[in-house]
């Protein structure tokens, strides 16, 4: 990647150094291949959790990398730029661990987070449901209290690591409450009742496994109970807005890659005797390209900068989100413009790229929700 990059100390460089070695070597050789077979790459998150990436923002105490969030999603994006469904694999995982180290009780953090950050394990993040997208509230799969535990029915749709994930956090409906009747359960995956569906066959992160979870009057302990019985809503948000920065840097990374191989092409590829990149049409769409990363690099980077400093930024995520991800749609579109008929075909990452960044655009709240969320915000700042 051709990003000189502002880090916090010599530490973080070293790791964002080591994060491209590996991309480099063992990702970037394996993604073409893993995409068109549609194969999950369990073993690019093992190599990664021995690496110690998979966990970077979590506490040492309990076996994270204790880096700041605006380090961690560098690295995001480094890995992005290279395979951009291990880089959502990667921000998913974050997710599923961030309800236990935020809310849990101290025996849960002392006997689920070392090995949910040990690098061994995979989590996935259940929230959404076929017809509960956008509106997580609207959710119908319930969890019902018995003497045994909690009895689990209904099902998760467009799970990330559905299937292949070794944990589920899970967002489940105890009570007809609206706002205030969902809770959320830790759900190991050997769980008897928890099943996956067939893999959505998807347009891009191909890779990626995408599935329904099943839940058939599956048996949750009671301790498997993440925060209070209804406060689900509120860690499920809280959550997402780290998520939503998770996604704004693997967007950035998506657009940085277009950008880097749309720039190599311009310079190699001749036309009226030069190379195309001296072609002042050409060349000015590469440095609209290039601005529009960069700012979203500094979006996303100005948001984790807050959260590291322990400030709100709810608002600043949904901004990162939004303006990531609508970049990676419009570079990668104009990468595959820039290379005219090669683009359009596999011979070139770049139209993969441009089907990786649509989704960006749509998971983690989609960009029309990052517009509403916005809009209110300035509305409530206005009164």
């Amino acid at each position: 990647m051709s990003v000189e990059r502002e880090l916090p100390s010599d530490e973080a460089h070293e790791l964002i150094g080591l994060t491209a070695e590996i991309a480099d070597k063992e990702l970037a050789p394996r993604v073409a291949e893993f995409e068109e077979a549609e194969r999950f790459p369990r073993e690019v998150f093992t190599l990664l959790g021995s690496a110690g990436l998979l966990t970077l923002p979590f506490p040492e105490e309990f076996g994270g990398g204790a880096q700041p969030y605006s380090v961690y999603l560098q690295v995001l994006e480094e890995i992005a730029a290279r395979w951009a469904a291990v880089a959502v694999g990667i921000s998913v995982h974050a997710l599923s661990c961030h309800p236990v180290n935020a809310f849990g009780t101290d025996r849960q953090k002392a006997d689920l987070l070392p090995d949910m950050l040990g690098g061994d394990l995979l989590g996935a993040y259940a929230l959404s449901e076929a017809h509960a997208g956008s509106d997580p509230s609207a959710m119908r799969a319930s969890a019902t209290g018995t003497p045994e535990g909690w009895r689990a029915r209904g099902s998760k749709a467009w799970i990330t690591h559905a299937g292949q994930a070794d944990y589920y956090t899970t967002f489940l409906r105890t009570d007809s409450d609206s706002r205030h009747g969902v809770s959320c359960f830790h759900v190991p995956a050997g769980t008897p009742g928890l099943s996956a569906g067939a893999p959505e066959r998807k347009m891009g992160l191909c890779s990626s496994t995408t599935a329904t979870m099943n839940f058939d009057d599956a048996l949750i302990p009671e301790d498997h109970l993440v925060g209070r019985p209804g406060q689900g809503l509120s860690i499920a948000l809280s959550a997402l807005d780290a998520g939503r920065l998770g996604i704004a840097a693997v967007a950035t990374g998506i657009a940085q890659a277009s950008l880097d191989y749309a720039v190599a092409y311009a310079k190699e590829r001749e036309a009226f005797g030069r190379p195309v990149i001296d072609h002042q049409g050409v060349g000015f769409l590469l440095a609209d390209m290039a601005a529009a990363t960069a700012s979203a690099r500094a979006t996303y980077l100005s948001a984790a900068r807050r959260k590291d400093a322990g400030l709100g930024y709810s608002q600043e995520a949904s901004m990162a989100k939004l303006v990531a991800s609508d970049t990676a749609m419009s570079v990668s579109t104009d990468a595959v413009q820039i290379l005219g008929g090669a683009g359009y075909v596999r011979d070139h990452p770049v139209e993969r790229y441009m089907r990786e960044a649509k989704v960006t655009q749509i998971f983690e709240g989609t960009n029309q929700i990052q517009r509403l969320l916005i809009s209110r915000a300035l509305a409530r700042t206005a009164r």
